[in-house]
């Protein structure tokens, strides 16, 4: 198997125990119950990284990935810039999430409509991480192989280089090709951008599931370059369930892979076995 996901899958790509498996982490969303599902399903020492959704707000992303790290998991908080009330809040975020020894956020701009402080984009956000954090937490940033819907290339491109000396590390949105993800990192180092890029792949997930979601987020480019694929599409693509062992192997087949796997899970986390860093 590749990275540990999919054991019941046949992707026809040789045989995976002969590539390295790239290190993964699993992201959920911190609906009610999960905690528990994370601690049945995942061994403590697994990377966990927690959304932070408009319907959610912040508050319910820190005090999963607080108990998460009290229960021995290495944990990731996304802080999105638009659910963050204040300067004050983000300081304290900090605080409580270095006590409970977490060392890494994820920090995005986030799908609220309106900002509910002074952080309108992940830009500020970044720079406040750094300051406020004293140094002590990696950054994580976002990245778009695909672009973003309401967002310029030339935007995003932008953002990166102002985040580039202070992030650790760029994480895809959704993606459904290997080459568009290693034309997307070859492009950002001929940029001057080479922070690590980990491939944001979608777990064991509901084929129709799957369909809506890359519709809502504008990756249905990819999604088709998948269908496309022949025989290799059927399998991926075909019964109810989308499997991404196929697509893993070849991001780990490329001449120059990501630095790991940053599995969207959907909070189906028994089906998949990260690989620690």
């Amino acid at each position: 198997m590749v990275a540990g996901f999919g054991a019941d899958s046949d992707s026809g790509l040789g045989d995976p125990a002969e590539q390295p498996a790239l290190p993964s982490r699993v992201e959920i969303i911190p609906t009610a119950g999960i905690v528990e599902s994370v601690v049945a399903q995942l061994p403590a020492g697994t990377t966990v990284t927690v959304t932070c959704l408009p319907n959610h707000g912040i508050e319910r992303t820190v005090a999963a990935s607080l108990e998460l790290a009290g229960l021995g998991y290495n944990v990731v908080p996304h802080l999105a810039a638009r659910s963050i009330g204040s300067r004050e809040q983000l300081a304290s975020i900090l605080r409580d999430c270095r006590a409970a020894g977490i060392a890494e956020v994820f920090a995005i701009g986030g799908d609220k409509a309106q900002a509910a402080g002074p952080f309108d984009s992940s830009d500020v956000l970044v720079r406040d991480v750094a300051e406020l954090g004293s140094g002590n937490f990696r950054i994580g940033v976002a990245g778009y192989p695909e672009g973003h819907p309401n967002i310029s290339d030339q935007q995003l491109l932008d953002s990166l280089r102002a985040k580039a000396d202070v992030a650790d590390r760029i994480v895809t949105q959704m993606c459904f090709s290997a080459e568009l993800i290693g034309t997307y990192a070859a492009m950002l180092r001929s940029e001057g951008i080479t922070i690590p890029v980990w491939a944001g792949v979608a777990g064991l997930v509901p084929r129709t599931k799957l369909i809506s979601l890359a519709t809502k987020i504008g990756v249905g480019s990819s999604l088709r370059f998948i269908s496309g694929k022949g025989a290799l599409g059927m399998r991926l693509m075909g019964g109810t369930r989308y499997n991404p062992d196929g697509l893993v192997a070849e991001l780990t087949a490329l001449p120059t892979p990501p630095a790991g796997i940053h599995l969207y899970s959907f909070n189906n986390v028994g089906s998949h076995a990260p690989v620690p860093a």
